[in-house]
């Protein structure tokens, strides 16, 4: 029998410290709930000791996961591992996943520790999270710029007081292939009860080859991938779950290696947290990028109609791309829709979300014929929003050769407020009318614009970045109107300012 990869998630921890990308906990919980569905077996749900907010949102996904190990990063410090054992104590497998930092630039110019301090916090650490699960994972930072005798000391050690799972990151992606390989297997073959252990790989994007080294280290015996959806992370993120996944099936010559993930449901999980975290999936993204698996090419074209595998090497529908329309109306049923979005993997918790997203189902009905999925996630997004400020209604006049003016009135917290202001352009007007209101002093540092079907009748869907006193946050809006939807990014984005959604750096 082939043996077993494991899929650990960080999208809900390392993923979220992408600029602006923080989540509420009802959002973290939508996306922990559709990572079970996907079938990656630990989610690494937060970062107990980041904030209370955090540390809640870790435990409610505890309570609500079943079919996966919920999981919860920590320093090598007695806080960091007590939080992180309270948060994942209502989990039916919980982890708790332990780092120091092990290159000397790390040790000498930010922990100011000398080596053998490095080796006592981490074993201690060890002991201490053993307290609350036999399931610990320790990790080496910046292990790929570490002296390999030196990680196989500390691994000896951390392997003795307890740990289960041996991760070795790439924390700046530094590495490339070749070398990982050659890396992974001098550790596994110069540390003592190596296979006592589960080696695992977590990988940068920095150079660009993060899914490669991740792939590679697997080739030097690493059965745990660290990735997160869409690849999504700080900096220039991590591996991508989708491609780990897809390369290990697709190359079964290769790697020999089985998963548990349901790949149909990839592109639902990767459409869902690019709406919820207001990063969207760029078009030539691998796998999941709306031309993954378009032919343009008169060549390809008549090779695929002749026969698929001439130029696909593997189908759409493996991965969750449909052709589904969800075929409904103004006078459509709650059942029928509550239907689709459980079809999906998208069913909000509790029914006040849920009403939520009927109501703009019901709007959006009454402005286009045929309402798609991809609709679905962007009204399911919406739905979970903690919302002060909304949009209550929006005049904007644009004339060649006059000055663009819109006039807007907001709630802010079920009180009615009236504002107008002239601009360089329609969403300038509009932006600047809501600044007149709200006076946040908010930066902008992105605007940008993606149709989210096909069509003149397609909605457009906005996403706004904030920065406001050194919080980043990101607001997305959806509406057949442009406008509309810049306004409801907006305020969107100033919602979440509200919001305390500051997450400390796990690193810092």
């Amino acid at each position: 029998m082939s043996e077993r990869l494991y899929l650990f998630d960080t999208t809900l921890r390392d993923g979220e410290q992408s600029p602006g990308a923080a989540m509420t906990r009802e959002e973290k919980i939508l996306i922990a709930r559709q990572l079970e569905k996907l079938g990656v077996d630990i989610i690494e749900a937060g970062f107990a000791a980041a904030s209370p907010g955090d540390a809640e949102a870790i435990h409610a996904i505890a309570e609500v996961v079943k079919d996966a190990t919920v999981c919860s990063l920590a320093r090598a410090n007695e806080r960091d591992i007590r939080a992180a054992g309270e948060a994942i104590k209502p989990a039916a497998s919980g982890r708790i996943h332990t780092f120091i930092a092990t290159s000397p630039i790390h040790m000498e110019k930010k922990l100011r520790m000398q080596p053998d301090q490095v080796v006592e916090a981490a074993v201690a650490a060890v002991k201490l999270a053993r307290e609350y699960t036999d399931d610990v994972e320790f990790s080496a930072e910046d292990a790929l710029r570490s002296e390999p005798d030196f990680l196989c000391r500390i691994f000896d050690a951390v392997i003795q007081a307890g740990a289960r799972t041996i991760n070795v990151p790439d924390t700046v992606g530094y590495a490339v292939p070749h070398l990982t390989t050659a890396f992974f297997r001098r550790l596994i073959e110069g540390t003592a009860d190596s296979d006592k252990v589960i080696w695992s790989a977590h990988c940068h994007n920095d150079l660009g080859m993060a899914v490669s080294n991740s792939l590679a280290a697997v080739m030097g015996g690493a059965r745990q991938v660290e990735c997160t959806i869409n690849g999504l992370g700080e900096r220039a993120g991590n591996a991508a779950l989708e491609e780990i996944v897809m390369a290990v099936r697709t190359r079964r010559d290769v790697f020999d290696l089985e998963t548990r993930i349901d790949t149909t449901q990839i592109v639902p999980t990767s459409k869902l947290v690019s709406t919820v975290t207001g990063y969207p999936v760029q078009p030539n993204k691998a796998i999941v990028g709306a031309n993954a698996f378009a032919h343009e090419s008169g060549i390809h074209q008549d090779g695929v109609l002749k026969h698929r595998e001439t130029y696909e090497i593997m189908s759409a529908e493996s991965v969750g791309w449909t052709h589904n329309k969800l075929t409904l109306g103004k006078l459509s049923g709650r059942n029928a829709f509550r239907s689709r979005l459980q079809e999906l993997g998208i069913l909000p918790a509790g029914e006040e979300a849920l009403n939520a997203a009927f109501a703009r189902f019901k709007e959006l009905a009454d402005k286009k014929r045929e309402i798609y999925d991809e609709d679905l996630f962007s009204l399911i997004g919406d739905a979970v929003a903690t919302e002060r400020y909304k949009l209550v209604s929006l005049k904007v006049v644009s004339e060649t050769g006059e000055q663009p003016r819109a006039q807007l009135v907001l709630s802010d917290e079920g009180r009615e407020c009236h504002g107008e202001s002239v601009g360089s352009g329609p969403v300038d007007a509009t932006f600047k009318a809501i600044e007149s209101l709200v006076a946040s002093g908010s930066e902008l540092q992105l605007y940008s614009v993606n149709a989210i079907t096909s069509g003149t009748d397609s909605q457009g869907e906005v996403t706004v970045r904030l920065q406001q006193h050194g919080k980043v946050v990101n607001g997305q809006g959806a509406d057949t109107d442009i406008i509309v939807a810049s306004a409801k990014a907006y305020l969107s984005a100033l919602n979440r300012i509200t919001l305390d959604t500051v997450r400390a750096h796990p690193q810092v």
